[in-house]
């Protein structure tokens, strides 16, 4: 693509909200073996402990909770190929938190599945000891993110990841920094167009960009807060409870006319929360 060319498209990107009005909560998992997965991700991920009962773990940042962890120790393991989870997402604010994860990561021996330039961000993923998909990633600038009819330009590259761990500097990583968020959540569905009619129906959001098999969706201009594919799972019927895995996921709406929290679910009974938060005038 030209550089006019290229310039073009991002001047027709949307423009980000000042004060964005959807943000991605807290994912809530099913877990069998709640002591070993919370472990897992305090010292592995990073996230820190909140709160903490016998049937229930809370982890976050600052003293956002941005992950549940519920006992079942009942429940049968979700199958790699039913809907559901593929991965939550958390978004670390700067690329220098990002390359001391990494850091992290290489000392801990933290076994990774994957590591990808998406071209709108950077993204390391790893996978939870009952096979809940992470991507731990940090954003590009916006004014770089490239967009042509609505659609942002995903692409996955391989990752620099000499380039990304000289990015940390002598900083050290101590866990996940305030600031940090769950920036998305990317889900396993059956087929891919019942899942945009509900995403985009049924819910609102735009359709950002697509990929063979997948759907990304977002608002506020941003390149998705939520994806669905059917990569594993083509044509899986609705989900089977209890059983481990995603339990709910929360979206945070900013709008004087949104309840205070209203539950849906997928057409393969996904749970999502839609939590209201008051808009105060200035």
């Amino acid at each position: 693509m030209t550089t006019q060319a290229t310039s073009a498209a991002r001047e027709a990107s949307p423009a980000p909200a000042s004060s964005p009005s959807l943000s991605m909560g807290r994912v809530a998992l099913t877990v069998n073996d709640l002591d070993r997965v919370a472990d897992f991700y305090e010292r592995a991920v990073g996230l820190h402990r909140l709160r903490r009962d016998g049937e229930t773990a809370q982890l976050g940042a600052g003293n956002t909770v941005l992950l549940e962890l519920r006992r079942d120790a009942s429940a049968r393991r979700r199958s790699p190929r039913e809907a559901g989870l593929f991965h939550t997402a958390f978004l670390l604010p700067a690329r220098a938190d990002l390359g001391r994860w990494l850091m992290h990561a290489a000392q801990e021996r933290v076994p990774l599945v994957g590591a990808s330039d998406h071209a709108v961000s950077e993204a390391l993923y790893l996978t939870d000891p009952e096979g809940n998909g992470i991507e731990i990633y940090a954003d590009r600038p916006r004014d770089s993110w490239t967009w042509h009819d609505g659609l942002v330009h995903m692409s996955t590259e391989a990752l620099d990841l000499p380039d990304l761990a000289a990015s940390a500097g002598q900083g050290r990583w101590t866990g996940f920094p305030e600031g940090a968020r769950v920036g998305h959540v990317h889900l396993q569905v059956g087929a891919i167009g019942p899942a945009e009619e509900f995403y985009t129906g049924t819910l609102g959001f735009d359709i950002t960009a697509r990929y063979p098999g997948g759907s990304f969706f977002a608002a506020d201009g941003y390149h998705h807060h939520l994806a669905t594919n059917i990569w594993n799972s083509r044509g899986a019927g609705p989900r089977s409870y209890p059983s481990t895995g995603l339990a709910e996921v929360e979206i945070r709406q900013r709008s004087p006319a949104t309840p205070p929290r209203t539950e849906l679910a997928d057409p393969w009974g996904t749970a999502i929360a839609l939590i209201g938060e008051a808009v105060t005038s200035g």
